[in-house]
């Protein structure tokens, strides 16, 4: 699907993600993920506000895109799609830890709209195949690349499967599943070369 308010969103997303880099082994421009997501969320639904939301899904998160610009240049649903994607960096003042963001974030799905799901399950995909694709035969560079407690990234993974299990009903929800079940393999896999870790 194109549109004119597809296309300003594409212009949008690399102006302002411009110069960031994906994590990985081959530090590629940050674009190309959210091109990637936009590509996924296409595959299951014709809407426009979920296609321009997945291009702009990091935008609050990454940039110095307000909120007010946001719904300024695409209107009052796509703000809110991105809202309930965007994980929350503070509360009340005080500054979140990863756990703590991750859960923030879960705890919105949890009430988000059925579009912020479905552009989550997209991100999650594209960072679960990424993942198991560019580290798959050298496991000890993702422990380098992406430092941190497996079991607790397990549990973060699991606690959003289990909401978009119980609340989507858009068809990506089968190729979430299948991509999760090959992650939950791939950290197996690294848990037998990393002797701190208990998966």
């Amino acid at each position: 699907m194109y549109s004119y308010r597809i296309e300003q969103a594409i212009r949008a997303a690399a102006i302002l993600h411009e110069g960031q880099k994906r994590r990985g082994k081959v530090p590629l421009p940050y674009v190309t993920h959210l091109a990637a997501v936009a590509w996924i969320v296409s595959d299951y639904t014709d809407n426009e506000d979920t296609i321009v939301g997945a291009w702009l899904h990091d935008t609050l998160e990454d940039t110095d895109y307000t909120r007010e610009e946001l719904e300024e240049d695409f209107g009052h649903e796509v703000k809110k799609i991105v809202e309930a994607v965007t994980e929350p960096k503070e509360k009340d003042g005080k500054k979140l830890s990863w756990a703590d963001s991750k859960e923030a974030y879960n705890e919105q799905l949890k009430v988000g709209p059925e579009e912020a799901l479905v552009i989550s399950a997209a991100d999650k995909i594209h960072n679960m195949r990424s993942i198991v694709e560019e580290y798959h035969d050298n496991q000890k560079a993702f422990l380098r690349d992406f430092p941190g407690d497996l079991d607790e990234r397990a549990l973060r993974y699991q606690n959003l499967s289990n909401i978009l299990n119980r609340r989507l009903t858009n068809d990506i929800i089968a190729e979430f599943n299948h991509v999760y079940s090959e992650y939950k393999n791939f950290l197996g896999h690294v848990s037998k070369i990393s002797p701190n870790q208990n998966l």
